[in-house]
């Protein structure tokens, strides 16, 4: 059975603080669905109150750290050497349509580097947590690693699509037409976060998409590295926990894929 650290039970303890109104709220998003206004505002209101939960538990537990969230941006610590990374509702979308598939992400980033990790999906009540040099974990008791297929023909790849308001159709279109020629299947559920998770505990055989931010990623990044995997931009150089592109897969299939991405980039 896994043991997580002082450390990381705290970040624990603000996700599933956080969760727990969120999940309140997605029950009521449900029956705001028929509503003619529609449930856009409240969405937004239960998006800023699980970050201000998140940011008093961190803040109590850690005082000084400086905090990097979707809804506040960044605020400055007294200790420069720590930053929080938090998405408090990754899947918007999916939680604005009654979609079940949604999660609190919480980073810890010490000097550049990512260290520690939370992903929680509170109506699944799947808890991904990790520490850098100690592994991944679904839960108390399941290791992550990563799927072992070796052929692009039997994988199952997730990905992102660029929707109203973002940049970059054409260049997807490219890219899905030179992987999905290549693979099982390919997947769009909506949660980079997530996503990333569940390359770690081998339930998607990678994940590409671009032009996603650091608190969607920093704590899945650590996953699939800590779970036996592979992560890098998609381009030549460039960090992808705060750059234009993201893949990760296991170690075989990595520049298969790279392989295919950089074609269509081509």
């Amino acid at each position: 059975m896994a043991t997580a650290s002082a450390l990381l039970n705290v970040m624990i303890d603000a996700a599933r603080k956080a969760a727990r109104g969120l999940a309140r709220d997605f029950g009521e998003v449900t029956e705001l669905q028929v509503s003619k206004k529609g449930p856009a505002d409240f969405v937004t209101a239960a998006d800023q109150k699980a970050e201000q939960v998140i940011f008093e538990i961190l803040e109590k537990a850690r005082p000084g750290y400086g905090f990097l969230g979707e809804e506040r941006g960044l605020v400055e610590g007294t200790d420069k050497t720590h930053t929080w990374i938090v998405d408090p509702l990754d899947g918007t979308t999916n939680f604005l349509h009654g979609i079940p598939h949604f999660a609190v992400n919480i980073a810890l980033q010490r000097e550049g580097e990512v260290v520690a990790g939370v992903t929680y999906n509170p109506i699944t009540n799947d808890l991904f947590w990790v520490e850098k040099g100690k592994g991944a974990f679904l839960g108390a008791e399941k290791r992550l690693r990563v799927a072992a297929r070796r052929h692009l023909d039997e994988s199952i790849l997730a990905t992102g699509v660029p929707f109203l308001g973002k940049p970059g159709h054409a260049q997807f279109l490219k890219e899905l037409h030179q992987i999905s020629q290549k693979v099982a299947g390919v997947r769009r559920f909506g949660a980079a976060a997530l996503d990333l998770a569940w390359v770690a505990a081998g339930r998607f055989d990678g994940f590409w998409e671009r032009n996603l931010k650091p608190w969607d990623v920093a704590a899945g990044v650590l996953m699939v590295t800590e779970s036996g995997g592979k992560v890098s931009t998609i381009e030549e150089h460039g960090d992808p926990v705060g750059g234009a592109s993201i893949l990760a897969a296991n170690q075989e299939l990595h520049p298969q894929v790279l392989e295919r991405l950089r074609a269509a980039a081509g």
